[in-house]
């Protein structure tokens, strides 16, 4: 049986997704709502389950030249004086590698894995599902039928409200400031300086190039108008790196954290999948790992049962709920761990930091 299937969404998880279809055996339609002059800024920071599915996904060659392998991961309070070191080569052995690096540079190689054409500039304008098909029309006024599909659209996914799967992502009460700076201090580590309800964090991403990381926890505050003069004021009394960091601080982007945690992930022919279904907070950096173990279970259940898309879909979500679920939680707990006051957290992170963020990893390192 030959499936007609659509992914909605070209960015990390609808193009790993088109990837393991395409290996299952399948052709997917993608289109994606923005233009493809909308490359993606700034970088991203792989940990080893991330790697392991992009080796699945036989993309793990072409990212080996880019950005920096991360070997150890360096916590330090406000000061920059040390709480404790994580050995993540160590923590992923026999799993993958840590990488940092530029978002535009996964975007190019998940784009080429995908091996046909993604229609850009084509938003779904509606949905309408039946028992076992769903049809499409498109923003252009063109109509298809398919027989999945794939909602990878985001945490604001229009997917997952046309088909009634959920409402609107939650937020968490964080605000979160992404930067990629050249000419700042040398860094080989990870690292990052937990302040009051706020962290800084900062990678090596290759070509001299540091992707810094920072976020607070400020539910009513409204975005800066500022972002640079913000986070320049916001970390000013911090330690380690960041003073050069903020030194060379060009540009920075703004966004808030939320959630999206829903009872189903499909109805009928239409499955969500990535942050369109289980969004977390970025703080395990957890996000495009989750999308690509999502894109090969899914490519997994569907080459089983090709003639059976509604049992795989259930086999599917069985096998990723728990998963996805446990990083969702483990999220939070960091958080909480994170907005305890300085005076307590310190000295218990410098007792047991490494024993508590070691363990929210354990339940990712064994095989999908």
């Amino acid at each position: 049986m030959t499936l007609r299937i659509l992914v909605v969404g070209a960015g990390i998880a609808g193009l790993a997704t088109a990837r393991a279809l395409r290996l299952a055996g399948f052709r997917p339609d993608v289109v994606e709502e923005l233009p493809a002059t909308m490359s993606p800024r700034a970088g991203i920071y792989l940990p080893g389950n991330a790697s392991r599915a992009l080796r699945q996904l036989g993309l793990d060659a072409p990212l080996r030249p880019l950005g920096d392998l991360i070997f150890r991961q360096v916590f330090l309070d406000a000061r920059g004086r040390s709480l404790f070191e994580m050995d993540v080569a160590a923590l992923w052995a026999g799993v993958g590698e840590s990488r940092a690096l530029s978002r535009a540079d996964l975007q190019q190689v998940l784009l080429t894995g995908v091996g046909g054409e993604v229609r850009y500039d084509t938003a779904v304008k509606e949905l309408e599902i039946f028992d076992r098909t769903a049809k499409v029309e498109f923003g252009d006024g063109t109509v298809s039928e398919y027989d999945l599909v794939i909602g990878a659209d985001g945490r604001r996914s229009t997917i997952r409200a046309q088909a009634g799967l959920g409402g609107p992502a939650v937020p968490t009460g964080q605000i979160v400031y992404r930067a990629v700076v050249g000419g700042g201090p040398p860094l080989s580590d990870w690292t990052t300086l937990l302040g009051r309800r706020t962290s800084f964090v900062a990678m090596p991403m290759g070509g001299r190039k540091i992707y810094c990381y920072a976020d607070e926890t400020a539910p009513e505050s409204p975005d800066p108008d500022d972002p640079v003069a913000h986070l320049r004021e916001l970390f000013a009394g911090f330690g380690g790196p960041v003073p050069a960091i903020l030194a060379a601080l060009e540009k920075v982007q703004v966004a808030r954290t939320d959630e999206v945690v829903i009872d189903a992930w499909s109805r009928g022919p239409v499955l969500l999948v990535g942050d369109a279904a289980h969004a977390t907070a970025p703080t395990l950096a957890q996000g495009a790992a989750m999308s690509f173990e999502d894109a090969v279970v899914l490519g997994d259940e569907l080459r089983a049962r090709p003639d059976d898309v509604p049992a795989a879909l259930r086999a599917y979500e069985e096998r990723r709920r728990p998963r996805c679920s446990a990083v969702r939680d483990r999220t939070r707990e960091r958080d909480r761990t994170r907005d305890v006051p300085p005076a307590l957290r310190d000295p218990m992170l410098r007792r047991r930091g490494l024993r508590i963020f070691t363990e929210q990893y354990r339940a990712l390192v064994p095989p999908l």
